[in-house]
Formats: C-alpha cells, structure tokens, sequence
C-alpha cells in the first residue's frame, strides 16, 4: 500500500497540501467530522457540538511545513477546548487568548487549568478517569507519562506530577476516539475501552512513545484506526518530537489500511461500525 506522504527539501515526512476548513463545518451535521489541525491539534464536529483539542493556531516557536486550516478568527465558536498539558505546541496561550471569548469552556487536568483559571479563562479542571460532557460527547480523561519538566532545571519550581498530563477519551454516537497525548506506553494505556479512531502520536522521542511502544500499541487495538498526528506539520527534520514519518508503520502494523494520513483539515468521518 502507498500513503499519501510527501517529503521537504530536508526530507522530512510531510502530509498532502493543507485543506481550508470553512465555515459551513461548524454547522450542525448528522455524522461525526474530524479534523487534524496540525501538531497534535484537533477539531471535532458531532452533531454540531464543536469542541477543539490542543489548537495551536498563532506564535509558532518553529517555522512550518504546512500552512494552517484555520486561523483562530476564522472560528466563530466551540462548544469546547480541550487542552492534554503544559507544552507550548499543545498549550498554545496565544490561542487560547484569541479562542477566550469563543468557547464556553477550556477544560485541562491540573496544573494547566490552575494557569488557565489564573488567565481569567473559563476553565474546568479534571481529574484523570473522570468524564464530562459537551453537548452529546462523553470525554474522560486518560492517563499519560509525559514528564520531561523534572530533568529539566527551569522547570524545577514545582514537581510535575503524572495528573497535570493527559489524553482524551471521547464517546460519540458514531464511535469512540482516543487522543492518547504525548506519553511514553503506560500499561494503563493497554487496558482502554475499544477505541474506533486513535489519535496517533508517532514521536520516536524518549518522552513520547517511540515508534516501536507505537506499533504495540497499534497491534493492541487491531480494529481502530490510526489518525496520524504530531508529525509532518513543523520544519524540524532533526527533531524526534515532530520528524516522525508514517510510511514506516506499513510493515509493522496489524491490518496497515488503518493507517490514516490526511492532509490538515481535510475531513476525516467517523462511521458507525457495519456502515
């Protein structure tokens, strides 16, 4: 099989041209539409409920492959955002700034809401397994390990705890979707409900999976399909958290047709199973 991957004048894995996402998406619609920000960003129509996770949409700390879907002004509003921890390329302040007046809620896990409460943001904070729902989403908050701010000596003015990082559990009508977030493999992570899509964080850095915890990973849901994130999107071909390339999935991965790379924001619809 062949993946729609291109590569840049370094040889960075790359998606297909970026896709505009236009207005008519927010729209109320009877399916469930998925959409890659780039990064690990994601927008989420169900149903017409809107919710975005990790958006970064503005001050990008490198230059980018690919030109963004959507600017922050061009979002008229979100049910919700979603926001898996402290790190700039999910946290994006300058985002959420722009997002404030737009969303009826940011939602994040410990030490991510007490800044966004501190912010003045509308902010809900969660405690990992518990659920909350926007509009006709379930979402539950998943355990991750992702933290790299205790080796790091400007980081050291608080001890980062394993609850201040997670990903996203999302139950919708037309299936269930995992953002399992930036992670090393956790053996909480293998005892999930069934997911039908997974968010898949390739990185092949020591604070990410790494691609072989990827292809366990994979194999351990042999039916969910594999939304390629967190890669393709920053020009970083030296840079393990970004420079993943999905093509080496193809041999490794049980059923490699669930491999899925779309270009940012191009529509990815989440079918019931048997439609």
């Amino acid at each position: 099989m062949r993946l729609r991957v291109f590569r840049s004048r370094e040889g960075q894995a790359m998606p297909p041209p970026t896709v505009k996402i236009e207005k008519e998406f927010f729209e109320k619609n009877e399916y469930t539409d998925i959409r890659w920000l780039g990064t690990a960003g994601i927008l989420i129509n169900c149903h017409g409920t809107v919710i975005a996770i990790d958006p970064l949409l503005a001050a990008y700390d490198l230059p980018l492959l690919q030109e963004m879907p959507i600017t922050s002004a061009e979002i008229p509003y979100l049910d919700a955002v979603l926001i898996t921890h402290i790190d700039g390329d999910h946290y994006s302040t300058a985002t959420c700034d722009e997002l404030k007046g737009k969303t009826a809620g940011f939602h994040a896990p410990g030490y991510v809401a007490d800044d966004m409460g501190m912010r003045g943001y509308p902010a809900f904070k969660h405690r990992i397994e518990e659920p909350f729902q926007p509009g006709n989403m379930t979402v539950t908050l998943t355990p991750v390990e992702h933290d790299w701010q205790n080796g790091v000596p400007q980081f050291q003015f608080r001890h980062w705890e394993k609850y201040d990082y997670c990903g996203y559990r999302i139950d919708t009508p037309e299936g269930r979707i995992w953002m399992v977030g930036d992670s090393r493999l956790i053996e909480e992570q293998l005892y999930q409900p069934e997911p039908d899509v997974i968010l898949f964080d390739l990185s092949d850095d020591g604070y990410h999976i790494g691609f072989e915890n990827a292809v366990k990973l994979a194999n351990h849901y042999p039916k969910a399909d594999l939304l390629c994130i967190h890669w393709g999107t920053m020009d970083a071909p030296k840079a393990l958290p970004f420079n993943a390339d999905p093509t080496r999935l193809i041999s490794r991965v049980s059923d490699p047709e669930r491999i899925k790379v779309t270009a940012l924001g191009e529509p990815f619809i989440l079918k019931k199973q048997g439609v």
